[in-house]
């Protein structure tokens, strides 16, 4: 007799899925899958089958495929197959077998609920691989997100057999008679996962024969602790982080008054992709000068004076782009500049604009960023000033440095910090003929 009952109950406690709605069944032809599928026609739920053959197995792999057919053909129910070039995607994206074979099924899953009207997706994922998820997890090193191993619900993926172990499913499909077909992978000690069933968890039901149990309810312990954590990182993320055109700025001291510091300034920062071996080396280097740089895959955080500023990592804003008499403007990124000329001698004060002596201009024109050892008459002043010694007085940000253009001329002065200050130099005067009208444009 099928558990028909428990499987109602972890549904609605899980909220999973209403019956209005459409479901697409993950089913391999094994004992967990067409346990699933037998539960789902029992109950008159409405639903689809699909089916993935990764091409590792050979012969074996088409008898699974013919299976699963030919079962949801006998159940009047919808089929979707694929078949993929498994070892060759591992191969091309430099990952293993098992992690191609994961991402491969879950983006086809994710295609067929959509083009298909599917609402979620039904994994036959039962307590015994929650067991094995965080086990590896704990193995390899995890978060607090690694500690839950596999939730009942997460997006459209839904685990609705989560409710029992491989022994009660075995069980199951023993009692009731249902067909099905065997892995032979599954006794392949090289996966880990299977290093973990086979020697691992049997050494530890010695220990606890309720294994599977307590591990459900510490993970769903795990679970709560993640869903405060993540509510307290999202008050600290709306009171901490100062969102600042061209960056994130979270003050120093701030940092210095979290407790635990490492695990919040982790879970602050995790969104940009800093690691915990990086947040660590940003708290060893709090009270460093500014200057200290710290690196993810996607962003750069910067110790700026007392504030920490996070930004994204971009190429710098120009790169040695070159102006001639007749260029109109050219791009970068984020903006742009803009050339024209004008017989009318006037100018406005606007930081965005620099009003040239157009006679006092030698083609070609390099905009470029600025370098150590640049210096210029900013407009008003006599005398030279390093670029930045300049940047220092106008408290420019570290990471802001990089993304001034900077106008040079053909003889190597530099005409002009783009949006912050002219040079003195070419400035207008009595005796200027013709203008030539710069202007900074950012998007």
């Amino acid at each position: 007799m099928l558990p028909l009952q428990q499987f109602q109950d972890f549904i609605r406690e899980h909220a999973l899925f209403s019956e209005e709605h459409r479901i697409l069944l993950a089913v391999s032809g094994g004992k967990d899958s067409v346990l699933m599928l037998h539960l789902f026609k029992a109950l008159g739920f409405d639903f689809g089958v699909a089916h993935c053959n990764f091409n590792l197995r050979g012969a074996e792999a088409q008898r699974d495929e013919h299976f699963v057919e030919m079962l949801a053909s006998s159940l009047d129910l919808p089929f979707h197959v694929t078949h993929f070039e498994t070892k060759k995607y591992a191969r091309e994206h430099k990952i293993s077998t098992q992690m191609a074979a994961r991402d491969l099924r879950y983006s086809w899953f994710e295609e067929i609920r959509l083009n298909h009207g599917y609402d979620f997706i039904a994994l036959a994922q039962h307590q015994n691989d929650a067991v094995e998820t965080l086990l590896i997890n704990l193995t390899r090193g995890t978060g607090i997100s690694g500690l839950h191993g596999i939730l009942p619900k997460r997006d459209k993926l839904i685990r609705p057999l989560l409710f029992l172990n491989r022994f009660e499913i075995e069980v199951l499909i023993s009692e009731n008679q249902l067909d099905f077909v065997e892995d032979s992978s599954n006794a392949n000690s090289d996966y880990t996962r299977n290093k973990i069933r086979h020697s691992v968890v049997p050494a530890l039901q010695e220990i606890n024969p309720r294994l599977e149990k307590t591990f459900a309810e510490n993970i769903s312990r795990f679970a709560e602790i993640e869903l405060f954590l993540s509510r307290e990182v999202e008050r600290l993320s709306e009171a901490l982080l100062e969102h600042k055109k061209g960056g994130i700025y979270l003050s120093l001291q701030r940092i210095g008054q979290l407790e635990p510091r490492q695990l919040l300034l982790f879970e602050l920062l995790k969104p940009y992709g800093f690691t915990e071996s990086v947040v660590a080396e940003i708290l060893e280097h709090i009270n460093a000068q500014s200057g200290k740089h710290f690196f993810s895959t996607s962003h750069e955080a910067i110790i700026n004076r007392n504030e920490l500023i996070i930004v994204a990592r971009e190429d710098s804003i120009v790169q040695n782009q070159v102006i001639h008499p007749n260029t109109k403007q050219i791009e970068f990124l984020n903006g742009a500049i803009s050339m024209s000329f004008s017989d009318a001698i006037r100018f406005d004060i606007n930081a965005a604009k620099a009003y040239v002596d157009s006679d006092k201009l030698i083609f070609p024109l390099i905009v470029r960023t600025w370098q150590y050892g640049d210096r210029f008459i900013p407009l008003g002043m006599n005398g030279f000033k390093k670029i930045s010694d300049f940047f220092i007085d106008e408290k420019l940000a570290l990471h802001l440095k990089e993304r001034i253009p900077v106008l040079v001329n053909g003889n190597g002065e530099i005409i002009w910090l783009a949006g912050m200050r002219q040079d003195n130099r070419y400035k207008l005067t009595g005796t200027t003929k013709k203008v030539a009208i710069f202007e900074l444009k950012i998007n």
